[in-house]
């Protein structure tokens, strides 16, 4: 008879689960900040965004393929894809903090600002189409001096490390 390990002894799946809980709630906090908090995206928040979309899942089949018993690479090789996402994640954030803060300018779909709806109903649909999201070289919150794109940096860093060691230690 063997005896099998619990999935809580196994590092791969430690690190896989801790990463994508780490990194569903910096993007579950970007979206709180949306649609509690109101701050409107721009279209580099937006795209910012996207490495965690995709590393999100990546980490869940990681610990999927590490509870399941697959080769050890299987899952070590997943857990480096998304901590290299997160560094592509920080890389956007120093871009956009950069573009915040006039280092270089921002890409031309930036250029724009969310002004004011129409309160006239018949105007509605017509204006749909001429908004577009606030400029991508004003931050709407800074807190600690680093706005949403400085807070992605660190979050990024901070979760490619940590997918990092969880390669080493999942070997």
């Amino acid at each position: 008879m063997t005896v099998t390990a619990s999935p809580l002894a196994r590092p791969g799946f430690i690190y896989s689960i801790l990463l994508a809980i780490g990194m569903a709630a910096v993007v579950g906090g970007a979206l709180g900040f949306q649609y509690i908090g109101g701050y409107i995206p721009c279209a580099l928040c937006l795209l910012q965004r996207q490495p965690y979309y995709y590393a999100i899942p990546i980490a869940v089949l990681a610990a999927i393929c590490d509870l399941v018993g697959l080769p050890k690479w299987i899952s070590r090789a997943m857990i480096l894809a998304a901590g290299i996402l997160m560094l592509v994640t920080a890389g956007m954030g120093v871009y956009h903090a950069g573009v915040e803060w006039h280092f270089w300018p921002g890409p031309a779909t930036c250029s724009t600002t969310a002004s004011s709806m129409t309160t006239n109903a018949g105007d509605l649909l017509g204006e749909l189409n001429t908004i577009k999201g606030p400029s991508c070289t004003d931050a709407a919150l800074r807190v600690l001096g680093l706005s949403f794109a400085g807070w992605n940096v660190i979050a990024g860093i901070l979760l490619a490390a940590f997918a990092f060691v969880g390669v080493r230690k999942a070997a």
